[in-house]
């Protein structure tokens, strides 16, 4: 297996996503969606921890970056573990401005001209990953990189990571884990097409019942 898989399969193992085409998700935009992916519960399990982060270092090794810059309130441990392994400065951005004291949107040291990673567990949309992107170059920082865990692979957070001219690196992806999930009998071929046919319209996708 490759590590594409390998991050597939840990996923799938561990609980953090759950495939339900028949009775789908929905999420806070109102899609449906017969996958979800809950990464905290990986910080949950010290094993599947450890092995999530020895990915990502490995990924990383790809990357130049001063500061690795986490994203409220997610992907914070994961930025956190790896300034700590990489003996790195970590900040984190939030989605807001605070609303009281300095009013920070980011929290911790980001010197102007430094070069930011940041650092998610999952992109969607990626709305949220590019308002970090943004908050640090405004801050004066290099920021043109984004690494996360897991990406749904909408065409919405492609073209805006395109637009941003922001580089996207993900540790694994839908179409892999669902490769994965049906070699593994986790769902069935008929479950698998259902599920990939989400992935080309999720806004679309009404779901069905397979009984």
């Amino acid at each position: 297996m490759n590590p594409e898989e390998k991050v597939a399969e840990l996923l799938l193992l561990s609980g953090a996503v759950t495939l339900r085409p028949t009775e789908p998700f929905k999420f806070t935009s109102g899609i449906l969606s017969p996958i979800y992916c809950d990464n905290r519960i990986l910080l949950s399990k010290p094993d599947a921890r450890d092995a999530m982060i020895a990915f990502y270092l490995e990924k990383m090794q790809e990357s130049e970056f001063d500061v690795i810059a986490g994203i409220a309130t997610a992907s914070i441990p994961w930025a956190s573990i790896l300034a700590d392994r990489l003996r790195k400065p970590t900040i984190y951005i939030r989605k807001e401005p605070k609303g009281h004291g300095m009013h920070n949107l980011i929290e911790g040291a980001l010197e102007k001209g430094q070069r930011a990673v940041i650092v998610e567990d999952l992109i969607s949309t990626g709305g949220t990953s590019l308002k970090a992107v943004n908050a640090a170059r405004e801050a004066g920082a290099i920021a043109d990189e984004c690494i996360a865990i897991f990406t749904y692979e909408m065409e919405e957070a492609h073209k805006g990571f395109y637009d941003a001219m922001c580089k996207l690196t993900t540790l694994s992806n839908f179409t892999t884990l669902v490769r994965v999930a049906a070699e593994k009998g986790y769902i069935k071929e008929k479950e698998r097409e259902l599920i990939t046919k989400w992935s080309q319209n999720p806004a679309g996708w009404k779901g069905l019942n397979l009984a």
